[in-house]
């Protein structure tokens, strides 16, 4: 085996990553060593770059990503996975198994999670390392480069979809189609829901029309009112990366709604708690997904195919992949090709 691997690391935070050639890493106990064959970019690869610091106890430098698929090249002490077995790095790198989020089926809230890309060293890099317990085992059906995305982008917006409770005679609003908009439509299809989608962008809406779509509108101040008049929101799902929905949202959701946070939004929202007392509605936040959630989703991927645009990128250009990423000059997702 090499000794050594090509990786794209936050050498500076704030500053592009630095492509370089570093040594390969060796597994330990419990853990696997992936050689991979493609990586998912995702926004949250972007708020790690552009922040100010390094993360907590993270390596420095740090190599992003947490969207890997890949082959097991070798086996740390403990482990029973075969070589060669195709497994993804998904966010989550390894949780504490004993804390109440962990023991109770919410791991994915486990305080003392690390993940991959931002405490530990992640997939933009020929190898990763995984712990076993969380590894995912990617089914046969799906090939490699639509499988990177649903490690963190897939398995968000079914987490998402679970928490907005549907079912046939709901209507579902999903603001935001980009890559994860995209999953959350199709996945909320299949719970029977009336689906409605908005963006600022009509080419996404175009896009989320093909993908089954009942209904598309613009986001402007007009959206809210075209809502109620389908009905209203019994659920809506928030993929948009800004503060300035709320109003929109607020305005369109019906009484005992549920809103879903799932994209990552550091600016503040209006609440006034009277609001809430009121009409019922219920907001919550999803944050990826636990293993039983994953293997579920993937499971539910073979079956089903979910349709999304992917780009393929060489790891040398993940700068000016990111770059697009962050003016929202992405149809879909990108994902690099290691063998490009």
């Amino acid at each position: 085996m090499t000794e050594t691997m090509w990786a794209a690391r936050l050498v500076n935070p704030g500053q592009p990553l630095e492509v370089s050639r570093v040594p390969v890493p060796r597994p330990g106990p419990g853990e696997l060593l992936l050689k991979l064959e493609v990586s998912g970019i995702c926004h949250t690869d972007l708020h790690v770059a552009e922040g100010k610091a390094f993360p907590s106890g993270a390596p420095e430098p740090l190599t992003l990503g947490h969207e890997g698929i890949g082959q097991v090249v070798e086996a740390g002490p403990g482990t029973r996975t075969p070589l060669g077995m195709r497994l993804g790095a998904p966010w989550l790198h390894d949780i504490c198994g004993r804390c109440r989020s962990c023991l109770t089926g919410s791991e994915s809230f486990c305080p003392d999670q690390r993940a991959h890309g931002f405490n530990v060293n992640g997939s933009f890099a020929e190898y990763v390392i995984v712990q076993e317990r969380l590894a995912a085992v990617v089914p046969a059906a799906i090939e490699s480069p639509a499988a990177a995305p649903l490690m963190c982008a897939g398995v968000t917006a079914y987490g998402g979809v679970l928490k907005a409770d549907l079912a046939p005679g709901k209507l579902a609003v999903i603001v935001g189609c980009g890559g994860l908009g995209q999953y959350g439509i199709q996945i909320a299809r299949l719970t029977g829901a009336t689906v409605v989608a908005v963006d600022t962008s009509a080419a996404k809406l175009r896009e989320a029309e093909a993908l089954g779509a009942d209904a598309c509108f613009i986001a402007d101040d007009a959206t809210a009112d075209k809502v109620k008049a389908l009905g209203g929101a019994d659920a809506v799902l928030n993929f948009a990366p800004s503060n300035r929905i709320w109003p929109m949202v607020t305005g369109m959701v019906n009484n005992l709604a549920t809103i879903v946070s799932v994209a990552m939004v550091a600016e503040p929202v209006p609440l006034v708690l009277e609001w809430l007392t009121y009409n019922g509605v219920k907001i919550t936040g999803t944050s990826v997904g636990t293993r039983q959630q994953m293997q579920d989703f993937l499971a539910l991927s073979a079956r089903h195919g979910f349709r999304i645009d992917l780009e393929m990128v060489a790891l040398r250009d993940i700068n000016a992949a990111m770059q697009r990423l962050a003016r929202g000059g992405v149809r879909g997702r990108l994902v690099i090709d290691f063998a490009a």
